[in-house]
């Protein structure tokens, strides 16, 4: 049997997600939630010795330089553009260079947050070595990737790494699946992607590991968020051991590049 491979990563930025909901929230309790958010999860991190890919906006590990760079000596660093919430295409070179900067340590990897489109020419011409902004689903709202592949695939020579979706109907495996499925059926579809794919890529956000029932967002985004939330993290990874090796993006990817 094939190695499989867990690669787990999370989305840290600025907690600006209230705002598309008409929410007023102030960059610096932005930036608060989302440091509360990274903190608890590198508890449960730490506790179970796994790697994680943190994609992370600049504007955020400018903030918190110090914590970046005590974290890129456990976990993969890579790219969530320069901000969360605006995106010209010279921020892709530029939030590399500053979180290099920053950590000290090269940037390979890309996620444009929410998943937006975004130009392979640019994201190489950018210095980047795979790019992991595809959900291969249909989201209501949001995209229609269902025309797209399912599991790694190239893109004018740049790798792309999709968000992991179930076979055939394409259940998506992600931070709202996590919360509003129960737990045995999210953990069925897990273990079913991993099992067929050797490997499955699954993103949270750290602000979903904090209470945040004040800001204004629907219910089936903040349902089982917090410590409960926290508790279901670290089963998932207890559970997922027992079935694979957590490795970052980056490790990934480069065992996938051509020779």
């Amino acid at each position: 049997m094939k190695e499989r491979a867990i690669l787990l990563s999370f989305d840290v930025e600025e907690f600006d997600m209230p705002l598309e909901y008409r929410f007023d929230i102030p960059p610096a309790e932005q930036m608060r939630v989302g440091k509360l958010g990274l903190d608890a999860i590198r508890t449960v991190l730490e506790k179970h010795t796994v790697p994680a890919t943190l994609f992370t906006t600049a504007n955020f590990a400018m903030q918190y330089p110090d914590d970046m760079r005590q974290l890129a000596q456990a976990h993969e660093i890579a790219s969530h553009t320069f901000y969360h919430s605006d995106f010209k295409d010279e921020h892709l070179l530029q939030s590399r260079q500053k979180l290099e900067e920053i950590t000290g340590v090269p940037v390979t990897g890309l996620r444009m947050p929410r998943m937006r489109p975004v130009a392979m020419e640019e994201v190489k011409k950018a210095g980047y070595r795979y790019d992991s902004s595809i959900n291969p689903t249909w989201l209501p709202g949001r995209y229609n990737n269902f025309h797209l592949p399912r599991t790694v695939y190239y893109e004018e020579g740049m790798m792309r790494i999709p968000a992991s979706v179930s076979p055939g109907i394409r259940f998506p495996l992600f931070w709202l699946s996590f919360k509003n499925l129960p737990y045995a059926v999210f953990k069925m579809l897990t273990l079913q992607t991993l099992r067929k794919d050797g490997y499955v890529c699954l993103y949270f956000h750290p602000w979903e590991f904090t209470d945040i029932a004040a800001y204004g967002l629907p219910a089936y985004t903040r349902r089982l968020a917090g410590e409960p939330l926290l508790n279901r993290l670290d089963r998932l990874i207890t559970d997922l051991k027992k079935e694979g090796n957590f490795i970052t993006t980056a490790s990934f990817a480069a065992k996938r590049a051509p020779l």
